[in-house]
């Protein structure tokens, strides 16, 4: 339970009109600063001013994304209930909230727009890649497995890409957070992310060379697909370990070794697959011991195999077996 001074502080907070109207916006989902100057119809200073006490109360949290500051309610679980439990008494048909969900669902549609806009414009590759291995259910199912049995308090995925993952893991976790350096793509992630059931979601801007989170942070930390068009998956491969607290667990999916040029001259491909040695020699430089592999293959209609490869090791001090082919 949160001290008397602490629910002082957050009451004192959270007893604004327009703080109220920012908590209740952010309950469904993040904004940008911009966003909510829109929103609620009032300066950029003022917006910040609120959203600033807001964060020193610690009910929401700020992040950088290029030029862009985003905010979303805090993560503690907590601070959550509190938000919720204070928003409840507010009526449905409350005249304010209700035009502030109006105007808040134009930008959902406006950005549902955009992000469509930039599927359609890469489909056609996305596809002829997917269209090389197993069916991509059968690879989510491989990832499902080898989470079990959770649940997780955090899970960090890495390269998170249009969010697909985050909403695959979205029920193992009381939070999942994604990291890019696509803003196209994060922009595509928040579009299938803004549903009730993903509320427990977000995602960042990060670089996967330098993430932004602290040591023994992360409970699982997911590599999906992003491996091979790394320079340095190595050091990829310590900062996740870095992230992970002791016995947290390393899930990494990618191709294994292959010999299908036209992936990296025509779609940025720098390695053609990983060897299990190879995968296990960079974990175990990291502190991250064996756990399980798994190999899902396929042929393509060239007869040239593309296999998927699943991963799994435990960051050190945890019990677990050696890599094992399935």
């Amino acid at each position: 339970m949160n001290s008397f001074a602490e629910c002082v502080a957050l009451l004192r907070a959270a007893a604004e009109p327009t703080r109220l109207r920012i908590l209740h916006l952010l309950q469904a989902s993040e904004f940008n600063v911009t966003d909510l100057t829109q929103l609620l119809g009032q300066s950029q200073p003022r917006v910040s001013r609120h959203i600033k006490l807001l964060a020193d109360a610690g009910l929401v949290e700020r992040f950088q994304e290029g030029s862009w500051v985003f905010v979303r309610t805090a993560g503690n679980a907590r601070v959550r209930q509190f938000i919720g439990s204070a928003l409840a008494m507010i009526g449905k048909d409350d005249p304010q909230i209700l035009r502030d969900i109006q105007r808040a669902n134009q930008i959902r549609e406006k950005r549902a727009q955009l992000a469509q806009a930039y599927f359609d414009k890469n489909a056609a590759q996305w596809d002829r890649i997917r269209s090389l291995h197993i069916p991509e259910e059968e690879v989510e199912a491989a990832i499902l497995e080898a989470l079990k049995p959770g649940p997780y308090e955090l899970i960090l995925d890495l390269g998170t890409g249009t969010g697909r993952i985050l909403q695959l893991v979205a029920p193992l976790a009381r939070r999942a957070t994604g990291v890019d350096t696509n803003r196209e793509m994060l922009k595509c992630a928040r579009v299938r992310l803004d549903r009730p059931q993903f509320s427990n979601c977000s995602v960042r801007l990060g670089d996967i060379y330098d993430l932004p989170f602290p040591d023994n942070s992360a409970d699982a930390v997911i590599i999906h697909q992003v491996l091979h068009f790394l320079d340095n998956p190595q050091s990829a491969l310590g900062e996740a370990a870095r992230v992970l607290k002791p016995a947290g667990r390393l899930l990494i999916v990618d191709f294994a070794p292959h010999n299908l040029e036209f992936l990296r001259d025509e779609h940025a491909h720098i390695r053609l697959g990983f060897s299990a040695k190879e995968v296990t020699g960079w974990c175990e430089e990291h502190g991250v011991e064996p756990g399980s592999y798994r190999e899902l293959g396929s042929k393509n209609p060239a007869g040239q195999p593309l296999t998927v490869a699943v991963w799994v090791g435990f960051k050190e001090g945890s019990a677990c077996s050696q890599w094992r082919a399935a």
